[in-house]
């Protein structure tokens, strides 16, 4: 007998709701266990910044104004995150400059946490608001920052400085309430050194024509709408811009400018379906940045400039779901936002949700059911991997670096549920539903267990007999994938699984197989699900016929290295080298080292390249191949 979602009353409604248990004791929603900040005495509400960028340093050294909003009356201590920052001196600023200088102290180091700075801070009534000053300076090996020679550029000409600040970085540059559930505005001057450009997560001001006496243009930002501290970004570099539509366009180097804006030409289009699907883009501009071959992820949703990877420049437009993805976070993670790490997957289910939605409607269903059918594999390989409590959609990441609790699980399974939501409702119900639900919780951010009570109320409650608490309870916090999931259908790839069983069976020639026409999606699948060993002779045929080893697309090549890691074929390893030494996208480089180190040989091969790469690649990349090749670095 299937519940009646409004009848939420006990047993696994009370799950749903307030404390929910996980493991010996019972995780607070809406509590960030990853931040020091006592975000219920003091809340900082905006933030200015003045930095300039030393390439020789390799460290930012300014000050960050906060102004602070005071919530209790009886508290004394303001408590910031930091990590591995040089606090010089914290002041009180009145009538626009630094006055009274507040006592301060940095708290002991806490593994991947950093340290709690805590200030003295002024009696005051309950809504009074103060402006702090803190004079700083960061690390040369922040986190949160790349800095990169000019040999490891494009152009080979400038140096380069780029930020990651997701999940638990902005702390590496920023001393501030380093949490999502905190959201701010932001004013920035960047000063950077003679012929390089800055560029910022905000509006783009006035550059000061005149050089300071330290050799520095000033750049100027201002972010007007309230972001988590995850989305401030910065970077500088020799940077060049072309436009792509009337609200749309590409930085990048100059030698990267014509490959970058001719993959992206559907940009525009592509803000507008999704406006057409969900409501108003609220940001003003879109842009992407494209950074080196070193930056660790994909892409990040950083407002109104997208940093994005080189690698998905793969000449033919076939991997432009990365930039769908981080356009739809435009709505699912920077107007709605998960509150804590535990509640990822508001995040990243709905905007893997919206990638498709767009995908789908820009290049067709057939595009969009091979993107489901690969999120799915991807799903259930990190499934087989994971202990039960990291299959949870609602995750316990308490002792964990959220870095590392990283898999398609939030993304792939979320994006599930919403499928499952769409298949009992219907998609002429669910889009009003999450159009609504952006417009009700814009600019905030909320829980797992808010987005619930949303759901039953906004929606549910309009379907009664459409899904049960049970399903709910299942897909949020229960391991796997439920058995009533509403699942893609392989049968997108059925003539290339025909094409790969002829071709093993030895019933088609390498030169028949039907590869003119394939996408990369296709060619994805069709390596991904190859058998666990194949013969040398069936390994030459693929290298020598298609040439994998060298190929331009970064995605398809890293499938091939997996294969060839898998068969101990050495013919790829040089190839495997070059691919290794100049691409940083953790995604695509943690995987290559975590095979070779399963054997012995693979074992002394992923040393020795790692000895190279390693200084090439971005603080987050290293700290999770360290952990593999076991450097002791």
């Amino acid at each position: 007998m299937r519940a009646s979602p409004l009848a939420a009353l006990a047993g696994v409604a009370a799950l749903l709701h307030g404390v929910v248990a996980f493991g010996a004791e019972p995780i607070r929603p809406g509590v960030d266990y990853h931040s020091f900040a006592n975000v219920a005495q003091f809340r900082v509400r905006s933030v200015e910044l003045d930095l300039a960028v030393d390439f020789d340093a390799r460290r930012l050294s300014g000050h960050a104004d906060l102004n602070v909003a005071r919530l209790d009356k009886s508290a004394r201590s303001l408590i910031l995150d930091t990590r591995a920052l040089d606090i010089r001196s914290v002041s009180l600023v009145e009538k626009g400059a630094a006055g009274t200088a507040l006592t301060f102290k940095l708290g002991p180091s806490r593994e991947f946490l950093g340290r709690p700075l805590s200030i003295d801070m002024p009696a005051g009534a309950a809504g009074t608001s103060s402006v702090i000053r803190i004079d700083y300076r960061t690390h040369p090996q922040a986190s949160g920052l790349q800095w990169l020679t000019p040999a490891q550029t494009a152009g080979k000409k400038q140096p380069y400085l780029f930020s990651q600040s997701e999940a638990i970085h902005a702390r590496s540059w920023i001393p501030l309430q380093d949490s999502p559930q905190v959201r701010v505005t932001y004013r920035a001057t960047i000063r950077v050194p003679r012929g390089l450009v800055a560029v910022m997560s905000a509006a783009h001001g006035p550059v000061d024509p005149k050089q300071d006496e330290r050799g520095l243009t000033a750049y100027r930002f201002e972010m007007t709408e309230a972001i988590p501290s995850y989305l401030i970004a910065l970077a500088v570099g020799d940077l060049t811009f072309r436009s792509l539509g009337p609200r749309t366009g590409v930085y990048t180097e100059p030698a990267v400018l014509d490959a970058a804006a001719k993959e992206f030409v559907d940009l525009e289009s592509m803000v507008t379906t999704c406006e057409q699907l969900f409501g108003p883009y609220r940001w003003g501009r879109y842009d992407l940045l494209i950074l080196p071959p070193s930056a660790p992820y994909g892409g990040m949703e950083n407002p109104r400039l997208s940093f994005i990877t080189p690698t998905v420049i793969a000449g033919d437009r076939s991997l432009v779901s990365l930039i769908a993805h981080e356009l739809a976070h435009s709505w699912s993670g920077n107007l709605v936002t998960n509150a804590t790490w535990r509640d990822f997957w508001l995040n990243e289910g709905f905007t893997v949700y919206l990638e498709r939605r767009i995908l789908e409607a820009l290049y067709g269903r057939r595009r969009e059911q091979m993107e489901d059918e690969l999120g799915l594999q991807s799903l259930r390989r990190d499934l087989a991997d994971l202990k039960p409590p990291g299959q949870h959609l609602a995750i316990d990441l308490r002792g964990q670096d959220p870095d590392d609790g990283a898999s398609q699980v939030p993304y792939e399974k979320g994006k599930l549920f919403l499928q499952f939501l769409e298949s009992r409702v219907g998609r002429e119900t669910l889009d009003p539903f999450l159009r609504g639900y952006f417009d009700h919780f814009a600019f905030q951010s909320i829980d797992t267990e808010q987005f619930l009570d949303y759901l039953r109320a906004n929606l549910l409650a309009k379907k009664p007999d459409a899904v049960t608490e049970q399903q709910i309870h299942a897909w949020v916090y229960e391991p796997g994938i439920p058995g009533f999931a509403v699942l893609p259908s392989a049968d997108v790839f059925a003539p290339v699984d025909r094409a790969r069983s002829a071709w093993l069976s030895g019933s088609m020639a390498i030169a028949q197989l039907p590869v003119s026409g394939w996408s990369t999606q296709e060619w994805l699948h069709f390596l991904d699900n190859m058998p666990p060993t194949l013969p040398r002779a069936k390994l030459d045929e693929l290298a020598t016929t298609y040439s994998l080893s060298q190929s331009g697309n970064a995605e398809i090549a890293y499938s091939w290295f997996r294969v060839a890691i898998r068969n101990d074929y050495t013919p790829a390893y040089p190839a495997l080298e070059r691919y290794l030494t100049t691409i940083g996208r953790r995604k695509l480089v943690r995987p290559l080292y975590d095979d070779l180190m399963k054997s012995a040989r693979g074992a002394d091969l992923a040393r020795s390249i790692y000895a190279k790469a390693r200084p090439g690649y971005h603080p987050i990349t290293q700290t999770a191949v360290d952990a593999i090749v076991k450097t002791g670095k």
